[in-house]
């Protein structure tokens, strides 16, 4: 690819190259795919002409891609065949030795994973969303009341990062000097290790984790011997399903939560911008009637897709899409691709802001794992909106994003913009 192609060209070149590859060739979990954002053309291949993709590579074994919708529904909703358990691999594709894994209650199958999410979903009934909705927008007014003008500025860090960060450290009453190391946790626990990553050892990346459960061990210690409170260390603390957790399992359970929190909203914060400013024409139609902003949330959440993948693990035979699966293969439902079919969403590759059946979208999964702070996420983002729409006229994306090199988490980490006056 000559360097100076332009992005459309460039395009245009990956999308050639993918419906020209052998689809024995096709490694859909390749991080480079994601960060270059040219793996939505080798899904769209993969939707046509091969949607259940059986594939082998030396980081990641065998697996099955899943990538149409209603079979990613069919395996998501069906968790007495497709199992998330932790002991048989958990929700990612790379599978952690035994002894590093960290078992949490999205990777555990009934009664357990029910007991466990209980003791956490308090904090995101109606009645905490509404008490947390003026903590919200009075801080994403301080955010963006902040922001400079007529200057460069990246808007993942001052704004997306920002916002999410404050937002896990009320959950969890974090003390909020510290609240950017739940960000940096975050990130390290959603990485790989290697040269020119995050971490560049996995010695290093299990230190950090362990400098992040000594940490939270202090806040556990103070909390299970107070009174009750409604952040989610005390919920943990005191719930019965929770109390007498291991290092491992508490950890686990901390990872899911902190992650949940932060990349989700964070990278939707930064992706409705960007889809935006790739279509000009609905940021016109925004700022022409604000209440599309109701309808435009569950859009960005679907367009975002902040979680690329979500993988089980067969627990008998099955048949999936004309393929067999056989008990203990490893099935990957691709989010991300899910999101784009064409079969299930009417013009799945235009960002819509006031799309008839904007809900109709994978991001959040399906059945016992559905996200349980997917309310907390969309009220996040639509006071973010109604805010930004109060001050802001004009958004100026002044250059290409950077992306996370993941195929996991599918994120920014740099936006540069610019507020004109």
């Amino acid at each position: 690819m000559s360097q100076s192609s332009s992005p459309t060209e460039a395009m245009q070149l990956a999308r050639a190259e993918a419906f020209a590859m052998p689809l024995a060739r096709i490694d859909v979990s390749k991080p480079r795919l994601f960060q270059d954002d040219s793996i939505g053309h080798y899904f769209e291949r993969l939707r046509r002409d091969a949607p259940v993709h059986y594939q082998t590579n030396a980081i990641n074994g065998g697996f099955w891609s899943v990538t149409r919708y209603k079979d990613i529904m069919a395996v998501d909703t069906n968790h007495a065949v497709y199992s998330s358990d932790w002991a048989l691999g958990g929700i990612t594709l790379f599978d952690e030795p035994m002894a590093e894994r960290r078992p949490s209650f999205i990777a555990m199958n009934p009664p357990l994973h029910d007991e466990q999410r209980k003791s956490v979903s308090p904090i995101v009934a109606p009645g905490n969303l509404a008490v947390l909705a003026d903590t919200i927008r009075s801080r994403t007014a301080t955010v963006l009341d902040s922001l400079p003008r007529n200057e460069p500025f990246n808007w993942v860090e001052r704004v997306s990062i920002e916002l999410t960060t404050q937002m896990l450290a009320t959950l969890f009453d974090f003390p909020f000097e510290d609240r950017k190391l739940l960000t940096w946790w975050s990130d390290v626990a959603t990485s790989m290790y290697g040269e020119g990553r995050l971490m560049a050892t996995k010695e290093a990346r299990l230190a950090e984790l362990d400098k992040c459960l000594a940490y939270f061990t202090r806040l556990w210690n103070q909390r299970v011997n107070a009174a009750p409170q409604s952040d989610l260390i005390s919920m943990l603390a005191h719930a019965s399903a929770t109390r007498g957790m291991s290092p491992h399992e508490f950890m686990g359970n901390l990872i899911l939560l902190i992650v949940g929190g932060n990349d989700t909203t964070r990278n939707s914060m930064t992706g409705g911008l960007f889809a935006l400013h790739e279509h000009p024409a609905e940021f016109v139609k925004l700022r022409a009637n604000p209440a599309f902003i109701e309808s435009m949330v569950p859009e960005i959440i679907r367009w975002q897709t902040p979680l690329a993948h979500m993988r089980r693990t067969a627990l008998v035979d099955a048949e999936l899409g004309g393929k067999q699966i056989k008990k203990g293969d490893k099935v990957v439902m691709w989010y991300l691709s899910g999101n784009r079919d064409e079969e299930a969403i009417d013009n799945p590759n235009q960002f819509i802001i006031d799309r008839a059946r904007p809900r109709q979208h994978l991001s959040f999964g399906f059945g016992i794992h559905r996200c349980v702070g997917n309310r907390l996420a969309e009220m996040q983002l639509k006071i973010l909106w109604e805010e930004i729409l109060k001050r802001f006229p004009v958004i100026e994306v002044v250059g290409e994003p950077t992306r996370v090199l993941s195929n996991f988490v599918r994120g920014f980490t740099h936006l540069p913009v610019r507020l004109p006056g």
